[in-house]
């Protein structure tokens, strides 16, 4: 091949790449058409039926692709702006406490951990060995003097300590429970004050 030819041959395979179709396809087709006369054309287009035709498959690599030109993968901003917006969080029940009766020992829940304190026997609360045949006069009750609630009375205060959201909401849910029971069995005219319980109790049980 001559350097004419040559020649021809790369402005032809510029042209033809330069072409939409050819820039898409994995193979260019070159036509070589050599007329009688001897002359020699490279196209990207079949010869004429006068002209001998050979063809020639040169690969068709493409371009290099240049980082700013690559296309933006969207799906990651695309699901960012699906996504929905996150729960906001759930504030916690309402605080109860287990207390502990000072007298009896006996538990009992409570809305509140500062019980008020109150005078309590001495001969029931133990701390004296009195008997409970000896006259008392609890306060508030008969002509009782400062020497009366002295020797037969003292201050006690029961113990409360916070507990925890998930025992909470166990104990609002027993609760409930029985004030369902009691609504169950209760006459029209003592469901009120139950009713208003059970609108408390589900208040306090959305926070679980």
């Amino acid at each position: 091949m001559s350097r004419v030819d040559i020649s021809m041959l790369l402005l032809a395979i510029l042209f033809i790449a330069g072409q939409p179709d050819a820039a898409q396809a994995g193979t260019t087709t070159v036509y070589k058409c050599s007329s009688a006369k001897g002359q020699v054309v490279y196209q990207g287009t079949p010869c004429a039926r006068s002209q001998q035709q050979r063809t020639m498959q040169l690969e068709d690599n493409g371009p290099a692709t240049s980082p700013l030109s690559e296309p933006v993968d969207d799906t990651a901003s695309a699901m960012g702006a699906t996504r929905p917006a996150p729960r906001p969080l759930r504030e916690p029940p309402p605080p109860m406490y287990r207390c502990l009766d000072a007298v009896n020992h006996n538990t009992y829940l409570s809305s509140h951990g500062d019980p008020q304190p109150y005078y309590a026997p001495l001969a029931v609360t133990g701390m004296i060995p009195t008997s409970l045949g000896q006259p008392s006069v609890p306060p508030g009750r008969g002509r009782a003097t400062a020497a009366t609630v002295a020797s037969h009375y003292v201050l006690v205060r029961d113990t409360c300590a916070p507990m925890t959201p998930a025992d909470t909401c166990a104990a609002l849910r027993d609760q409930y429970d029985e004030n369902e029971r009691k609504l169950s069995r209760a006459f029209k005219s003592d469901q009120p004050p139950l009713l208003q319980r059970e609108s408390e109790l589900m208040a306090a049980l959305a926070h679980c």
